[in-house]
């Protein structure tokens, strides 16, 4: 006997990128999408993450992979304009060191599931609406395995059944 399976339905006309920043700490998040991958909308996203991030922080830690963008000019000057943040790249092929990566398959649940898009305008939207239900619904990001309800057991000592 096999599990009934339901794969996941979603698909979008058109081309684009959607970068994200992630507080675990408080569960936060903000998502913005772009629809080219490039340094300048890199650099626009980051200003936008400046702007939500409180000015009382002291420091930013922004983990990232080793994608060229990430290490550019651009970003050496972003982050000379912007002495409280601190930039940490990730191992290569270490993807699971970054919060960041579980959470994106939860906001691709949220977003995506069973749905279809016509254009790369209906994808934003339905991120921005998966990221405001998320912030809505926000909890403290906990790494490592999930802890599932256990039922408790009486204290005592195990029915034996006698044996004629």
């Amino acid at each position: 006997m096999q599990r009934a399976k339901l794969e996941v339905d979603y698909e979008h006309h058109g081309k684009g990128y959607v970068f994200g920043a992630f507080r675990p700490a408080t569960g936060e998040a903000l998502t913005s999408g772009f629809t080219r991958r490039t340094t300048a909308n890199w650099i626009t996203f980051l200003d936008q993450v400046e702007q939500w991030v409180s000015p009382q922080v002291e420091r930013v830690y922004a983990i990232m992979d080793n994608l060229a963008m990430h290490k550019g000019t651009d970003t050496l000057l972003f982050s000379l304009a912007h002495p409280r943040w601190e930039f940490v790249y990730q191992p290569t092929r270490a993807a699971y060191l970054n919060l960041i990566e579980p959470w994106w398959k939860n906001l691709r649940s949220l977003a995506f599931y069973g749905q279809s898009f016509e254009s790369w305008e209906q994808l934003c939207e339905a991120v921005k609406k998966a990221t405001g239900y998320w912030n809505a619904h926000r909890h403290p990001f906990v790494w490592g395995k999930r802890r599932r309800h256990q039922a408790r057991r009486a204290p005592g000592v195990a029915l034996v059944t006698a044996h004629p």
